[in-house]
């Protein structure tokens, strides 16, 4: 849903900026001819840009006019914008079913007590600090290995699951297979047998292994999910610091359950941090390496500048086809190759970092990927490309000359960015509907790697959208959208295409196609607005740089009001609507809970909430003794005393839950 916003508050801005653009813009633009007396080398599309408009000239007044009416829309549409999402949001909290994560806040870093346990101490925490509000809590557990043997388990019974249908179909001679690796070596023996007995050995694994991780407290984490009576019981605790130590006893609100990235939750809370700095610092060496490929990239779209500095390579080059589909598609085609493999990298970082929730690491992984795709696909393409176009005025001009010459170049490059789109934009939307790509895989795995009938299932599962992928490709076509928007408007009626088909494709998908993973309620509009945000103060600052370069001296310091506005207009957007995003508001939430006592008195909301959180590999059923374990897991008695030798009696907290350490 949010992606459909998003597309559609894009319709709404770019629309009438293309309409006044080419009116005004456009003939501004065209009837000069500044490029066709220059020494840059140059396409007949840039005399449709800023470049083709002579230094000094009285025209770039229009310019500055353009810029202005273009940031205020922009920011009015912005506003509107947000206002309807947040209003929206509030609307579905207000409206939605009772799920567990309404009543359920993660408590975390937990501090260490000598005389309780962990589950002892949260419960006589939180009946001695939430006393009218507390309603019960599980513990969260160390258990990845178990996780490990669980999967491998699976894998088994579905080998075992081939080997039965495929004795079931010619059951005159029964199954073998290899006892090696992958059944590809190792003594042959009978394939049901052999699986029957790996299962049964492995089953005694797991049942050992869950009495171990239940039974022993190092595998406990100091980190628990809390239940409470009311929505506004658990909205005070996630909202408020417990203590005066603002290191310990921290709660947020609980990821809905199908959300929780259960892996991470065994992750030392101390440990995040550096966890986090390592992995910026592998982002700033990813980014700035991928410099060197953007390059090669771009000096395939400037074919001039090589001819020059490479005079060998002309014979080659100088073919009409070779260099038609160089400069091109080569470039777009050869940078998406590129970026193929940036999400799955970008996700195991985030993944790495700790995060608790899949929304979060998508959240995670997609600013990353915004940003990646700012600094080496605009930034980058613009820079480089620029050095390779005018390489030649490089080699032979003073160093004072060279940021005039990046000035007139930087409209240039929307030839670049248009096969971009084109390829990027348009051929993904296309692929979108296709689905060639999963049909593709999901013949390949039918043909290789089906074996019954849950695994075609889950070769023709669709999946989930993508948010970590889609929505920073989509922000930066709207970061070129409002760069190019005055210095070279030829671009915006390809982007305007993409947004309509993306915005009726992705409606489709969404509808029609895709699994939701998780519910949001539209918790990222507040970064995109941002990114939305930074590309408006970028594309002025880029605009008052390049009118610097052009003598544009009367006009320029104009714009320096733009980014201050624009700025102003962040922070009183973020005061205004950020809240609903970031809180839920304590009215809500009394309104929720009187209106569901007032119809369900009787609730049982204990029986409702208690097996919400219990990690699935307590309740998978596939493992005949998950039931046990899970009473184990849950069970708890009505009331915990404290085992402390002082405050025995007392209502108050203990030193440890309410002290500075």
């Amino acid at each position: 849903m949010l992606t459909l916003l998003f597309s559609c508050c894009r319709l709404k801005i770019f629309g009438p900026i293309t309409i006044l653009a080419f009116s005004v813009m456009v003939p501004v633009n065209w009837t000069n001819g500044s490029l066709k007396h220059s020494k840059f080398s140059h396409s007949d599309i840039d005399k449709l840009s800023i470049s083709n408009v002579p230094n000094g000239s009285h025209r770039f007044w229009t310019h500055l006019v353009m810029a202005y009416a273009f940031t205020f829309w922009t920011c009015y549409v912005l506003k509107r914008e947000y206002e309807i999402v947040a209003s929206m949001r509030l609307h579905f909290l207000a409206s939605e079913h009772r799920r567990p994560d309404q009543f359920t806040v993660l408590v975390r870093n937990v501090p260490p007590d000598p005389d309780e346990s962990v589950s002892e101490l949260v419960e006589h925490f939180f009946m001695v600090n939430h006393p009218d509000h507390y309603l019960t809590h599980q513990v969260v557990y160390n258990a990845n290995k178990l996780s490990n043997l669980v999967d491998e388990k699976k894998k088994l019974q579905n080998w075992l699951d081939y080997y039965q249908l495929k004795y079931t179909r010619n059951q005159s001679q029964r199954p073998t297979t290899k006892t090696g690796t992958l059944g590809l070596w190792g003594e042959r023996m009978d394939a049901i047998d052999f699986y029957t007995s790996k299962i049964e050995k492995i089953s005694r694994e797991i049942a050992q292994e869950k009495e171990n991780t239940i039974s022993s407290s190092k595998s406990v984490m100091p980190a628990s999910f809390v239940s409470f009576k009311t929505r506004w019981g658990a909205a005070v605790c996630a909202q408020t610091q417990q203590t005066r130590n603002p290191s310990v006893w921290l709660t947020e609100w609980a990821p809905e359950p199908r959300d929780v990235y259960w892996a991470n939750l065994a992750i030392p809370y101390v440990s995040l941090s550096v966890r986090r700095l390592m992995v910026a610092v592998a982002f700033f060496f990813l980014t700035f390496f991928f410099m060197i490929p953007i390059a090669l990239v771009q000096s395939l779209a400037n074919i001039e500048g090589i001819e020059k500095a490479l005079p060998f390579l002309r014979p080659i080059i100088e073919v009409k086809a070779i260099k038609s589909f160089i400069q091109g598609f080569l470039p777009g085609i050869a940078l998406k190759i590129f970026l193929l493999f940036l999400p799955t990298i970008l996700m195991l970082m985030s993944k790495f970092e700790g995060f608790i929730s899949t929304s979060t690491l998508e959240r995670r992984s997609a600013t990353r990927y915004y940003l990646f795709q700012f600094i080496n696909v605009f930034l980058g393409s613009i820079i480089t490309g620029t050095a390779f176009q005018q390489l030649n005025n490089f080699i032979h001009q003073s160093a004072n000359e060279i940021p005039k010459t990046i000035g007139v170049s930087i409209p240039m490059k929307a030839t670049f960015f248009i096969t971009y789109i084109m390829v990027d934009g348009w051929a993904g939307v296309a692929a979108e509907i296709l689905r060639l790509k999963p049909l593709i895989m999901y013949h390949l795995k039918n043909s290789f790697l089906v074996k019954t009938e849950k695994d075609r299932e889950e070769a023709m599962d669709p999946g989930t959208l993508g948010f970590n992928t889609g929505e920073p490709q989509i922000q930066l076509y709207f970061l070129l959208g409002l760069v190019y928007a005055v210095v070279s408007p030829i671009l915006l009626p390809f982007i305007l295409v993409f947004f309509g088909l993306a915005y009726v494709v992705y409606r489709h998908q969404i509808i029609n196609v895709y699994n939701q993973e998780y519910e949001s309620a539209a918790a990222f509009w507040p970064d995109v607005h941002g990114r939305i945000i930074v590309a408006l103060i970028v594309s002025q600052l880029l605009l008052m740089g390049l009118l610097s370069t052009k003598e544009a001296a009367q006009s320029t310091p104009l714009l320096i009001t733009l980014p201050v506005l624009t700025i102003w207009f962040h922070l009183f957007c973020k005061g205004r609507y950020e809240p609903a995003f970031l809180r839920y508001p304590l009215q809500e939430a009394m309104m929720k809970d009187t209106l569901e006592r007032a119809r369900e008195p009787n609730l049982n909301l204990k029986g409702f909430v208690q097996a919400a959180y219990i990690h699935p590999v307590f309740k998978g059923e596939d493992d005949s003794d998950s039931d046990s374990a899970t009473d184990d897991v849950v069970e708890e008695p009505a009331l915990v005393p404290t085992k402390r030798h002082s405050q025995r009696s007392t209502p108050l907290p203990s030193k440890h839950s309410g002290s500075l350490s």
